[in-house]
């Protein structure tokens, strides 16, 4: 069985890292950066909504997430 929280903490810091490293991303870039899996970004993105840690803005037509 997975734990739940490591699994989604662990993919939540690579997401930060790819953010912190790279400033400004799309869900498709942090994929390619963080190389996970769409479903696991999102996933990690919500984990670090949830903590307050992202912001979110809309660019063209895109979601861009950036470190708050």
């Amino acid at each position: 069985m997975i734990n739940v929280d490591e699994h989604f903490g662990v993919n939540a810091g690579k997401v930060w890292d790819a953010l912190s490293k790279h400033g400004a991303l799309s869900a498709g870039r942090i994929c390619e950066v963080a190389e996970l899996e769409d479903r696991d970004v999102r996933a990690a993105l919500g984990w670090l909504g949830r903590e307050g840690k992202i912001r979110i803005e809309k660019d063209q037509n895109h979601f861009m997430y950036s470190l708050a």
